[in-house]
């Protein structure tokens, strides 16, 4: 998501965390959203100075608290020199009796990326064991060295309840690799991490042109923000392909692949692995959104649902926050109740 112009993106998010106090669903300005539940309330975080976050009880009102940093974390402003403070794309999930919270931190249009780690016991600001402990840095990426962008993190336990994370933004696509048993470190060599997803329909071949004003360093593997899943006997990895953050111009739009085992291959329902340009659309494009994409998927009661941002077409392309049912067709495959089902 994050090689593209932020800026409409950026002001929308702090107009909301910063002069709105609550807002309905369907007017929630947000991009890269993320979901969990917690004694009853979900919460929100998402791309924001410090990290957006945001409650609701109901999934249809929302309430802004403060972010999860009111500084920049000083051992990202020395790793990437042009961060400022914008924090992209937070995953949160819940490990061994705490909260992890992995996030992004990138300069502009390039892989000086890296992710970071913080962590808490509570999600509820108001319980006196409340705060946001910051593990640093757990993966970088280097121009020139890697090719792989470190930015997107999604973590996800396999059956025996190892940790794994995926992350990953256009050049060689998405990867996974195995964490600590704690979640706090990464666990295997980087050098040789496997790509579980790609556009590219083979790995020595060149990325498409990058369209109009995309950077070109980043290439046209245009493929980003993995979101793993476990469904029955599948993990099903989540994607989003194409360009966002292009108001009217965006073209993003969700695909989908599933495996038996964590670490792949994802294959599509055609049998096309996805790290070799396979992947079965979500979401059909609607002519209210342009562009609909990086998504995190939501059980909470028995009911699942398909959470992501969408920039709306009726409003001047703003990306707002959709939280849309899912349920699954009789081969095992996602379907979504389309245009906000709640």
């Amino acid at each position: 998501m994050k090689i593209n112009n932020l800026l409409p993106c950026v002001l929308g998010v702090l107009l909301w965390t910063t002069g709105v106090a609550q807002q309905r669903l369907g007017e929630v300005i947000v991009h890269d959203p993320v979901l969990i539940v917690q004694e009853g309330v979900y919460y929100l975080f998402a791309t924001g100075q410090g990290i957006s976050v945001m409650s609701s009880t109901d999934l249809h009102e929302w309430t802004a608290h403060p972010p999860v940093f009111s500084d920049p974390p000083a051992w990202a402003v020395e790793a990437v020199p042009t961060f400022t403070g914008h924090i992209w794309a937070p995953d949160i999930s819940y490990h061994n009796g705490r909260y992890l919270l992995y996030y992004s931190i990138s300069a502009f249009g390039k892989n000086t990326s890296c992710i970071g780690l913080a962590t808490t016991p509570t999600l509820n600001p108001n319980d006196p064991d409340y705060k946001w402990t910051d593990h640093g840095r757990i993966i970088q990426s280097f121009p020139g060295k890697t090719n792989w962008n470190a930015i997107d993190p999604n973590f996800i336990r396999d059956e025996k309840g190892n940790p794994f994370l995926s992350f990953g933004s256009f050049w060689d696509g998405l990867k996974l690799v195995k964490l600590g048993a704690d979640g706090g470190s990464i666990a295997e060599d980087i050098q040789g991490i496997p790509t579980i997803a790609s556009r590219k329909r083979h790995p020595s071949a060149s990325n498409p042109p990058a369209i109009d004003d995309n950077p070109k360093d980043a290439g046209g593997n245009a493929i980003e923000a993995p979101f793993i899943y476990k469904k029955g006997a599948y993990y099903y990895l989540f994607a989003s392909i194409d360009y966002c953050c292009k108001g009217p111009r965006s073209t993003y739009k969700m695909i989908v692949g599933r495996s038996s085992r964590v670490t792949g291959p994802y294959v599509d329902d055609q049998g096309v692995d996805l790290a070799k340009g396979g992947g079965k659309q979500v979401l059909d494009p609607d002519p209210r959104w342009y562009g609909a994409g990086h998504n995190a998927v939501l059980e909470n009661r028995g009911q699942e649902y398909l959470v992501f941002h969408g920039y709306d077409a009726q409003d001047g392309g703003k990306p707002k926050l959709r939280i849309e049912k899912m349920t699954w067709d009789s081969a095992g495959w996602p379907v979504v109740e389309k245009v906000n089902s709640l």
